[in-house]
């Protein structure tokens, strides 16, 4: 039973598809998170990525890897509504092996430093308990820009 569904998650950030990358959070902590990413064959960026050998980008690993630290930022803020958490650093990056359709991400994150404003975090993503990537970020929590407006 998932922590947090798929709505859940949309109520907590502002990703949509195509970019909401993460499909369900199954622990949360105060300090730790772990969430679900089903990568299926119809994912957008295969067509481009590579047609014959269908491989999800690393730059969209480390995307999820920053929407699951998102949720563990966010969650525990009363005003979420009004914030957003932008990807300020990233570090250590490596990519293990490749990640293909029918693969299921599972991504783990935890906070190393924490601050009013910006947060460290560590974490690594792994498919069948291989480690497939892993990396060090640092996210920033800002204002959203016209927060005060009403959803359209």
């Amino acid at each position: 039973m998932p922590v947090l569904d798929t709505l859940a998650i949309r109520d907590i950030l502002p990703h949509r598809y195509p970019m909401l990358l993460v499909d369900r959070i199954v622990e949360l902590e105060a300090d730790r998170i772990v969430g679900i990413k089903n990568v299926t064959a119809n994912e957008p960026f295969f067509m481009g990525h590579f047609p014959d050998f269908p491989v999800m980008p690393g730059v969209l690993i480390i995307e999820a890897m920053a929407q699951v630290a998102g949720v563990l930022v966010l969650k525990g803020i009363p005003d979420r509504k009004s914030k957003v958490v932008l990807l300020a650093s990233i570090d250590n990056a490596k990519f293990r092996r490749p990640v293909v359709p029918g693969d299921q991400l599972r991504i783990e994150m935890r906070v190393v430093k924490r601050k009013a404003s910006i947060a460290k975090m560590a974490g690594q993503a792994t498919v069948d308990g291989q480690v497939v990537a892993e990396a060090e970020m640092m996210c920033k929590l800002a204002d959203r820009a016209g927060a005060d407006a009403p959803a359209t």
